[in-house]
Parts: C-alpha cells; structure tokens; sequence
C-alpha cells in the first residue's frame, strides 16, 4: 500500500515557476513508477510527466516538454515536478501517481492546485 501526499501547488503568474513534490508512504515506493498528471475544470485528467522506479527514465506529455522536469528521491520518498515558464492553460489540479506505468496506476493522491494567471 503506498499513500502520496502532494504539495507545492499555488497562484503564479504567467512565465513563473513552481515546484511541486509527493511525499510517498510505505515500503515499496521505489518499486513504483512515479508519475503526475493533471485536471483542468471540464476536461479529463491528463498525463504530465512520469519517472521509472530507477530515476532515469522520463517522459513527458508534449505539451510540457522543455518546460517541466520530474526527478525523485528514493531515499525521501518523495517525487517531484518542477514547471517553468508556466502558462495560464497550466491551469488545473496535479495529482502524484504510483504505478507500474502511465497506464497502469495503482495509486493516486489527492491533488493540488495550482493556477497560472495571464
């Protein structure tokens, strides 16, 4: 059983940046692929960004590529996801995944908010 805890989210202007981490519980964290994804008001969730077990692997959406980068610390437990020169369509709730892949997650959090004004 792994519990994420996110953190980090907040109000920023157009062309800032933030900084969110997920903090993991459990044993078998690094087991886990690690991933974000994000949902805006009307639209379905969406994937971010995800970091294999091992930190050395990524991969992102197209959308972020160049702007977001995701690492994790094995030893914290914690994954994080830095976004620069965020836009206003950055706009939404981030949520922290585990799992074996994009699409095949086993675990999510609950979310934060992070909102980007134009």
């Amino acid at each position: 059983q792994v519990q994420l805890l996110e953190s980090g989210g907040g109000l920023v202007q157009a062309g800032g940046s933030l900084r969110l981490s997920c903090a993991a519980s459990g044993r078998t964290f690094s087991n886990y692929a690690m991933g974000w994804f994000r949902q805006a008001p009307g639209k379905e969730r969406e994937f971010v960004s995800i970091i294999a077990w091992n930190g050395i692997n990524t991969h992102y959406a197209e959308s972020v590529k160049g702007r977001f980068t995701v690492s994790r610390d094995n030893a914290k437990n914690t994954v994080y996801l830095q976004m620069n020169s965020l836009k206003p369509e950055d706009t939404a709730v981030y949520y922290c995944a585990a799992g074996w892949s994009a699409s095949s997650i086993q675990y999510w959090g609950q979310g934060t908010q992070v909102t980007v004004s134009s």
